[in-house]
């Protein structure tokens, strides 16, 4: 598994290539998700950043009208 499973909030923000404060907004709008690690340790799982880009890449995509 050469993939990390959990990233800390800076490395989770250099990966979406935001600052650290939107995604601490993002956290704290339910848009990400943020577990605690340990006493003083919290991370972001890779695959709420990853269902978090599958939200806004279907949020982007044009509707299709039915006919």
């Amino acid at each position: 598994m050469g993939e990390q499973l959990i990233l800390r909030p800076r490395s989770a923000a250099r990966a979406l290539d935001i600052s650290r404060s939107k995604l601490y907004e993002l956290i704290a709008d339910g848009e990400l998700e943020l577990i605690q690690l340990g006493e003083r340790m919290s991370g972001v799982p890779m695959q709420s950043i990853l269902d978090f880009i599958e939200r806004r890449r279907a949020a982007s995509q044009p509707k299709v009208n039915a006919a």
